[in-house]
C-alpha cells in the first residue's frame, strides 16, 4: 500500500474533501455519545445482568443514536460541498440517510421494549426497501457480459434480502466491546481503498462517488464510538447502533456493485472487476458466518433464530482462555485478513494475493490458537479496569 501511495494514486483534492467527512462524523459521534447514554438511562435503555450474559454491571445500549447523528451531521455538510455536488443531484445518499434512521428508530424501540423478532423484520425490511425505492438498488453484477437482474420486482427483493442479511450478520456478532464497531471500521477502510482505485480508472476526471462518501463517514463514525465502546464500555451500540451500521455498509456496497466496468481490464487484470462481489463478503466474513452457525444451531434445537445463546464466536474465543480485549483485537486481525485480502486483487495477482492471504490466515491462527492468548499483560482485562481479576464483559445478540 504505501508502494500505492508513493506513487500518486491518490487525488489529493479528493482524500481532503473524504476525510473531512470521516473527521466529521467522528467527532458528532465522539461527542454525542455521552447525550446517548444519557438518553439511555433516562428511558431505561440498559443492558441488565442475566443469566445468559457475562458482563457484570448493567450497561446503556443506545450508542447507535449518536453514531446515527454523526452520520446524520456528515451527510448535510457533504451536501454542501461542491466536490460532491454530483453525488448529491440524486436521490441515493438521502435514500441512505433515511432508511438509516427508520432502523436506528426501530433499534431505540427494541432496546427500550425489547420488541419482538417479527415486527423487527418488517422494520428492517421497510428501511431495506425505501432504500431501493430512493434507487439504491441492484440491478446488475460486475462480471463479464454485465448479467442483469431480470425484472423490477426480482432486483428489489434481492436488495431487500442483501441489506436485511448485512444488518442481522453485524447485529449478531455485537458481542464484544467494540467487535461491531471495529469490524466495520476495518472493513470499511479496506473498501475505501478499493473503491477509490476503481473510480480513477473508471471516472478519472470525477473522483466524488457516493460509495467512498457513505463508506468514509460510516468509518468515521464508527472510529468516533469506539473510545466509549472499547473494553471496558461505557455504552453498548445496541439494535439502534448494529442495524445503522449494516444498513450503511450495504448501501455503500450495493451503491459501488454494478458500477464498474468489466472492459476496463482484460485476463489476469480483469479480477478486480469481481471485488465488488469478493469485498462486501469480506468485509462481514465473520458476522455472517456467525450468524448462520447459530440460525442452524437454534433452528436444530427447535428455537427461533433470534433467540440469544452463548455460542458466538466471540463466546468461544474467550472459552479458549483470551481476554475480553484480546479476543477483540484477533477478531480484528481476522476481518483485515479477509477484507485487504480482497481488496489487493487490484494490485496483485490471484496467485500472489492468495500467497500472501494463505500467510496471514497461518498468523492469524497462530494468535487466536497459540500460547499467545495468555500473554501480552497490557491486553488482560484487569489492566483494562484496575481490577485484581479479569473483569469479561459480553452481551449474547
Amino acid at each position: 500500500m504505501i508502494v500505492w501511495f508513493t506513487r500518486g494514486a491518490w487525488n489529493t483534492s479528493g482524500v481532503r474533501v473524504y476525510l473531512l467527512l470521516l473527521l466529521v462524523a467522528a467527532a458528532v459521534t465522539f461527542v454525542m455519545t455521552p447525550s446517548a447514554r444519557w438518553v439511555a438511562r433516562k428511558t431505561h435503555a440498559v443492558s441488565a445482568v442475566r443469566a445468559r450474559d457475562v458482563h457484570t454491571v448493567p450497561t446503556p445500549r443506545l450508542g447507535g443514536l449518536a453514531i446515527l447523528a454523526g452520520i446524520v451531521v456528515a451527510v448535510l455538510i457533504g451536501s454542501r460541498i461542491p466536490f460532491l455536488e454530483r453525488v448529491f443531484a440524486g436521490p441515493e445518499v438521502w435514500g441512505i440517510t433515511g432508511a438509516a434512521i427508520v432502523v436506528a428508530l426501530i433499534g431505540w424501540a427494541d432496546d427500550i421494549w425489547d420488541l419482538d423478532w417479527m415486527t423487527k423484520l418488517a422494520g428492517q425490511i421497510l428501511a431495506a426497501g425505501f432504500m431501493a425505492v430512493m434507487q439504491v438498488q441492484l440491478t446488475t453484477w460486475p462480471i463479464p457480459g454485465q448479467l442483469t437482474i431480470p425484472g423490477s420486482r426480482l432486483s428489489l427483493a434481492v436488495t431487500v434480502l442483501i441489506v436485511v442479511a448485512t444488518m442481522n450478520a453485524v447485529n449478531f456478532v455485537d458481542g464484544l466491546d467494540g467487535l461491531a464497531a471495529g469490524i466495520i471500521a476495518i472493513g470499511g477502510m479496506s473498501f475505501i481503498v478499493y473503491t477509490y482505485e476503481v473510480t480513477q480508472q473508471t471516472s478519472p476526471s470525477d473522483f466524488s462517488s457516493l460509495a467512498l462518501t457513505v463508506l468514509a463517514i460510516l468509518v468515521g463514525a464508527c472510529l468516533g464510538f469506539l473510545p466509549h465502546n472499547f473494553h471496558p464500555a461505557h455504552i453498548f451500540m445496541g439494535d439502534s447502533g448494529s442495524m445503522v451500521l449494516g444498513l450503511v455498509l450495504a448501501g455503500a456496497t450495493i451503491s459501488m456493485t454494478g458500477h464498474v466496468n468489466p472492459e476496463i481490464a482484460s485476463g489476469a487484470q480483469g479480477i478486480p472487476v469481481f471485488a465488488p462481489l469478493l469485498l462486501p463478503i469480506a468485509v462481514v466474513m465473520l458476522p455472517f458466518i456467525d450468524m448462520t452457525m447459530a440460525v442452524i444451531r437454534r433452528l436444530s434445537h427447535g428455537k427461533s433464530p433470534f433467540s440469544p445463546d452463548k455460542m458466538h464466536m466471540h463466546h468461544r474465543m474467550l472459552r479458549l482462555g483470551h481476554s475480553h480485549r484480546r479476543a477483540v483485537i484477533i477478531m480484528y486481525v481476522w476481518t483485515a485478513v479477509f477484507a485487504f485480502a480482497a481488496t489487493s486483487l487490484v494490485w496483485w495477482s490471484v496467485r500472489t494475493a492468495l500467497i500472501v492471504f494463505g500467510v496471514a490466515v497461518l498468523v492469524a491462527a497462530a494468535l487466536t490458537l497459540g500460547p499467545l492468548r495468555h500473554r501480552g499483560r497490557i491486553l488482560d482485562d484487569d489492566v483494562a479496569t484496575g481490577q485484581a481479576s479479569p473483569r469479561k464483559k459480553v452481551s449474547a445478540s
